[in-house]
């Protein structure tokens, strides 16, 4: 399904509003304007696959966007989650190998923003502060990144479950609220490393213990501080 396009005005809005961005003057963002294209992704379409040539990194404008890995075997494995108002894939431009790690594909129909790389590299080349600001971008992907790895070895399923839900819940600036599951439930699992009858299960024993009620794909969590003790 199309979606409408973006507006200059949008554009410049939701560029402004993005981190990576937000510190460039208007000659630079000008600079990265004349680079960008904004693509339509139909549900389940490919943007790039793993191994391809990396020329380019990415912004989510609406929609949602999955990396993600194939084993040998063909089993695949959801590397993170992207949504709006996120960047991804831009970390490649530091790399000696400038080849995706990861292939990503379109949950739903979405909007993506495509920058060009080395235009970007050299912007960074002449702006110490544009550094700083990617730098700390990289440092907070690296650190949520170190948490992922001890969730995933040092932590238990429903411990997982429970961390991936208070944090799409908090995400929404709540403590307490309704999560549309508009990612398949395979996917969630996937992403939190557990099998997709494990997240059924986990979540039918969250509403036994009456901390959430599930109403289709809606799940209402009452107490997420309670909702994270259970997972303790």
């Amino acid at each position: 399904m199309n979606q409408p396009s973006l507006n200059p005005a949008d554009l410049d809005h939701l560029l402004r509003q993005t981190h990576l961005f937000s510190s460039l003057d208007d000659a630079q963002l000008a600079q990265v304007r004349g680079g960008l294209r904004v693509l339509q992704l139909d549900e389940g379409q490919r943007l790039f696959d793993a191994g391809q040539n990396a020329e380019r990194f990415f912004l989510v404008a609406s929609g949602r966007i999955k990396l993600y890995r194939v084993s040998a075997d063909g089993n695949e494995k959801v590397v993170e989650l992207i949504g709006p108002g996120q960047t991804f894939a831009e970390a490649v431009m530091f790399m000696q190998r400038h080849d995706y790690p990861v292939s990503a594909a379109a949950l739903a129909a979405s909007q993506v923003v495509s920058f060009d790389g080395r235009g970007f590299y050299a912007l960074l080349s002449d702006s110490p502060r544009l550094c700083l600001t990617m730098l700390g971008e990289m440092s907070m992907r690296l650190h949520a990144r170190i948490n992922e790895i001890d969730h995933l070895t040092l932590q238990n399923a429903t411990f997982r479950v429970v961390h991936y839900l208070c944090d799409t819940l908090e995400e929404n600036g709540g403590n307490q609220g309704t999560i549309d599951l508009t990612t398949p439930k395979n996917i969630i699992a996937s992403r939190v490393s557990i099998k997709p009858e494990t997240f059924s299960r986990i979540l039918r024993n969250l509403a036994d213990a009456g901390i959430v009620t599930i109403e289709g794909k809606r799940i209402v969590v009452h107490d997420c501080q309670a909702l994270r003790a259970f997972g303790r």
